[in-house]
Protein backbone atom coordinates (compact mmCIF):
# COMPACT_ATOMS: atom_id res chain seq x y z
CA UNK A 1 0.00 0.00 0.00
CA UNK A 2 2.81 2.37 0.84
CA UNK A 3 4.46 1.80 -2.57
CA UNK A 4 1.19 1.97 -4.52
CA UNK A 5 0.05 5.40 -5.64
CA UNK A 6 -3.73 5.31 -6.04
CA UNK A 7 -5.36 7.58 -8.61
CA UNK A 8 -8.23 9.59 -7.15
CA UNK A 9 -10.47 11.50 -9.56
CA UNK A 10 -10.78 15.29 -9.83
CA UNK A 11 -13.09 15.27 -6.80
CA UNK A 12 -10.60 13.28 -4.76
CA UNK A 13 -12.66 10.07 -4.96
CA UNK A 14 -12.00 6.48 -5.97
CA UNK A 15 -14.75 3.89 -6.66
CA UNK A 16 -14.83 0.94 -4.26
CA UNK A 17 -16.57 -2.27 -5.33
CA UNK A 18 -17.59 -4.10 -2.15
CA UNK A 19 -17.63 -7.89 -2.43
CA UNK A 20 -18.70 -10.60 0.00
CA UNK A 21 -15.62 -12.49 1.18
CA UNK A 22 -17.44 -15.82 1.42
CA UNK A 23 -19.77 -15.85 -1.58
CA UNK A 24 -17.87 -13.39 -3.82
CA UNK A 25 -21.19 -11.65 -4.51
CA UNK A 26 -20.87 -7.98 -5.43
CA UNK A 27 -22.63 -6.09 -2.65
CA UNK A 28 -22.43 -2.43 -3.56
CA UNK A 29 -20.49 0.30 -5.33
CA UNK A 30 -19.43 3.20 -3.14
CA UNK A 31 -16.73 5.86 -3.12
CA UNK A 32 -13.78 6.60 -0.87
CA UNK A 33 -11.41 9.51 -0.58
CA UNK A 34 -7.95 9.38 0.94
CA UNK A 35 -9.32 10.04 4.43
CA UNK A 36 -12.08 7.41 4.39
CA UNK A 37 -9.71 4.85 2.87
CA UNK A 38 -7.28 5.48 5.72
CA UNK A 39 -10.15 5.21 8.23
CA UNK A 40 -11.29 1.95 6.60
CA UNK A 41 -7.85 0.44 7.05
CA UNK A 42 -7.43 1.79 10.57
CA UNK A 43 -10.87 0.70 11.79
CA UNK A 44 -11.12 -2.56 9.83
CA UNK A 45 -14.59 -1.68 8.56
CA UNK A 46 -15.86 0.09 5.45
CA UNK A 47 -15.93 3.86 5.66
CA UNK A 48 -17.07 5.73 2.55
CA UNK A 49 -17.55 9.27 1.33
CA UNK A 50 -21.23 10.06 0.74
CA UNK A 51 -21.47 12.08 -2.47
CA UNK A 52 -25.09 13.04 -1.79
CA UNK A 53 -24.53 14.21 1.79
CA UNK A 54 -20.93 15.33 1.29
CA UNK A 55 -19.78 13.69 4.50
CA UNK A 56 -18.02 10.63 5.90
CA UNK A 57 -20.29 7.56 5.94
CA UNK A 58 -19.46 4.60 8.15
CA UNK A 59 -21.42 1.67 6.77
CA UNK A 60 -23.72 0.26 9.45
CA UNK A 61 -23.33 3.20 11.82
CA UNK A 62 -27.12 3.54 12.13
CA UNK A 63 -28.39 0.24 10.69
CA UNK A 64 -25.90 -2.04 12.44
CA UNK A 65 -25.05 -3.67 9.09
CA UNK A 66 -21.32 -3.24 9.49
CA UNK A 67 -18.91 -4.55 6.85
CA UNK A 68 -15.65 -5.85 8.30
CA UNK A 69 -12.78 -5.60 5.84
CA UNK A 70 -10.80 -8.68 4.82
CA UNK A 71 -8.77 -7.17 1.98
CA UNK A 72 -8.53 -4.19 -0.36
CA UNK A 73 -7.16 -4.62 -3.89
CA UNK A 74 -6.55 -1.99 -6.56
CA UNK A 75 -7.04 -2.61 -10.27
CA UNK A 76 -4.26 -2.45 -12.89
CA UNK A 77 -4.62 1.31 -13.30
CA UNK A 78 -4.84 1.91 -9.54
CA UNK A 79 -8.01 3.96 -10.04
CA UNK A 80 -10.58 1.53 -8.61
CA UNK A 81 -10.74 -0.75 -5.57
CA UNK A 82 -12.26 -4.11 -4.70
CA UNK A 83 -13.01 -4.38 -0.99
CA UNK A 84 -13.70 -7.88 0.32
CA UNK A 85 -15.78 -7.87 3.49
CA UNK A 86 -17.55 -10.02 6.02
CA UNK A 87 -20.91 -8.35 6.43
CA UNK A 88 -23.14 -8.20 9.48
CA UNK A 89 -26.51 -7.95 7.75
CA UNK A 90 -27.79 -6.78 4.35
CA UNK A 91 -25.64 -4.47 2.25
CA UNK A 92 -28.55 -2.60 0.67
CA UNK A 93 -30.74 0.01 2.38
CA UNK A 94 -33.77 -1.85 0.94
CA UNK A 95 -32.96 -4.89 3.07
CA UNK A 96 -31.58 -6.90 0.14
CA UNK A 97 -28.30 -8.75 0.65
CA UNK A 98 -26.80 -6.89 -2.31
CA UNK A 99 -27.60 -3.56 -3.95
CA UNK A 100 -27.45 -5.35 -7.30
CA UNK A 101 -30.75 -7.22 -7.61
CA UNK A 102 -32.55 -5.66 -10.59
CA UNK A 103 -31.95 -7.79 -13.73
CA UNK A 104 -31.25 -5.89 -16.93
CA UNK A 105 -30.16 -8.82 -19.10
CA UNK A 106 -29.41 -12.49 -18.42
CA UNK A 107 -28.14 -14.93 -21.05
CA UNK A 108 -30.15 -18.13 -20.78
CA UNK A 109 -27.28 -19.95 -22.48
CA UNK A 110 -24.44 -18.74 -20.30
CA UNK A 111 -25.97 -18.03 -16.90
CA UNK A 112 -24.71 -20.26 -14.11
CA UNK A 113 -26.62 -21.75 -11.22
CA UNK A 114 -25.65 -20.66 -7.74
CA UNK A 115 -27.13 -21.49 -4.36
CA UNK A 116 -27.10 -17.79 -3.59
CA UNK A 117 -29.19 -17.10 -6.70
CA UNK A 118 -31.70 -19.80 -5.83
CA UNK A 119 -31.84 -18.54 -2.24
CA UNK A 120 -32.64 -15.02 -3.42
CA UNK A 121 -35.32 -16.36 -5.78
CA UNK A 122 -36.92 -18.32 -2.93
CA UNK A 123 -36.66 -15.30 -0.63
CA UNK A 124 -38.46 -13.26 -3.28
CA UNK A 125 -41.38 -15.69 -3.23
CA UNK A 126 -41.73 -14.96 0.49
CA UNK A 127 -41.36 -11.18 0.38
CA UNK A 128 -43.35 -10.82 -2.86
CA UNK A 129 -45.77 -13.78 -2.99
CA UNK A 130 -46.60 -15.11 -6.46
CA UNK A 131 -49.94 -16.74 -7.16
CA UNK A 132 -49.57 -20.37 -8.22
CA UNK A 133 -46.00 -20.60 -6.91
CA UNK A 134 -45.23 -23.78 -4.95
CA UNK A 135 -42.63 -21.87 -2.94
CA UNK A 136 -45.17 -19.21 -1.97
CA UNK A 137 -47.56 -22.02 -1.04
CA UNK A 138 -45.00 -23.46 1.38
CA UNK A 139 -44.47 -20.09 3.04
CA UNK A 140 -48.24 -19.58 3.31
CA UNK A 141 -48.60 -22.95 5.04
CA UNK A 142 -45.85 -22.10 7.51
CA UNK A 143 -42.97 -23.72 9.35
CA UNK A 144 -44.73 -27.01 10.18
CA UNK A 145 -45.42 -27.71 6.51
CA UNK A 146 -41.88 -26.78 5.49
CA UNK A 147 -40.38 -29.05 8.15
CA UNK A 148 -42.64 -31.88 7.03
CA UNK A 149 -41.40 -31.52 3.45
CA UNK A 150 -37.76 -31.47 4.57
CA UNK A 151 -38.40 -34.69 6.51
CA UNK A 152 -40.10 -36.32 3.52
CA UNK A 153 -37.24 -35.40 1.21
CA UNK A 154 -34.68 -36.76 3.69
CA UNK A 155 -36.50 -40.08 3.58
CA UNK A 156 -36.54 -40.04 -0.22
CA UNK A 157 -32.77 -39.47 -0.27
CA UNK A 158 -32.23 -42.40 2.10
CA UNK A 159 -34.40 -44.69 -0.02
CA UNK A 160 -32.69 -43.71 -3.27
CA UNK A 161 -29.24 -43.96 -1.72
CA UNK A 162 -30.08 -47.34 -0.26
CA UNK A 163 -30.81 -48.61 -3.76
CA UNK A 164 -27.46 -47.19 -4.99
CA UNK A 165 -29.40 -45.51 -7.75
CA UNK A 166 -27.20 -42.51 -8.62
CA UNK A 167 -29.67 -40.73 -10.91
CA UNK A 168 -32.55 -41.02 -8.46
CA UNK A 169 -30.33 -40.02 -5.53
CA UNK A 170 -29.17 -36.88 -7.37
CA UNK A 171 -32.81 -36.03 -8.08
CA UNK A 172 -33.85 -36.50 -4.45
CA UNK A 173 -30.84 -34.62 -3.04
CA UNK A 174 -31.77 -31.71 -5.32
CA UNK A 175 -35.31 -31.75 -3.92
CA UNK A 176 -33.89 -31.83 -0.40
CA UNK A 177 -31.54 -28.90 -1.09
CA UNK A 178 -34.42 -26.82 -2.39
CA UNK A 179 -36.62 -27.51 0.64
CA UNK A 180 -33.71 -26.86 3.02
CA UNK A 181 -33.23 -23.46 1.35
CA UNK A 182 -36.93 -22.75 1.89
CA UNK A 183 -36.47 -23.62 5.56
CA UNK A 184 -33.42 -21.35 5.74
CA UNK A 185 -35.37 -18.41 4.31
CA UNK A 186 -38.22 -19.07 6.75
CA UNK A 187 -35.80 -19.02 9.70
CA UNK A 188 -33.69 -16.13 8.43
CA UNK A 189 -30.61 -18.30 7.87
CA UNK A 190 -28.45 -17.18 4.94
CA UNK A 191 -26.19 -19.21 2.67
CA UNK A 192 -23.37 -17.16 4.18
CA UNK A 193 -24.31 -18.41 7.69
CA UNK A 194 -23.85 -22.00 6.51
CA UNK A 195 -20.62 -21.15 4.68
CA UNK A 196 -19.21 -19.56 7.84
CA UNK A 197 -20.10 -22.59 9.94
CA UNK A 198 -18.50 -25.02 7.48
CA UNK A 199 -15.44 -22.80 7.15
CA UNK A 200 -14.92 -22.87 10.93
CA UNK A 201 -14.79 -26.66 10.96
CA UNK A 202 -11.96 -27.13 8.43
CA UNK A 203 -12.23 -30.92 8.63
CA UNK A 204 -15.32 -32.62 7.23
CA UNK A 205 -15.45 -35.33 9.89
CA UNK A 206 -15.16 -32.92 12.84
CA UNK A 207 -17.77 -34.22 15.28
CA UNK A 208 -19.30 -30.96 16.43
CA UNK A 209 -22.56 -32.43 17.72
CA UNK A 210 -20.86 -35.07 19.84
CA UNK A 211 -18.46 -32.53 21.35
CA UNK A 212 -21.30 -30.21 22.25
CA UNK A 213 -23.13 -33.00 24.03
CA UNK A 214 -20.19 -33.83 26.32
Amino acid sequence: MENLKLKFDEKGLIPAIVQDHYTKQVLTLAYMNAETLALTIAEGRTVFWSRSRQEIWRKGETSGNVQRVVSITADCDADALVVEVVKDGPACHTGAESCFFQPVYVSEELKQFTYEGLYELIKGRKTAPKEGSYTTYLFDKGLEKILKKVGEECTEVIIAGGKRDKEETVFEISDLCYHVLVLMVELGISVEDITRELEKRHVVDHKVKQERMQ
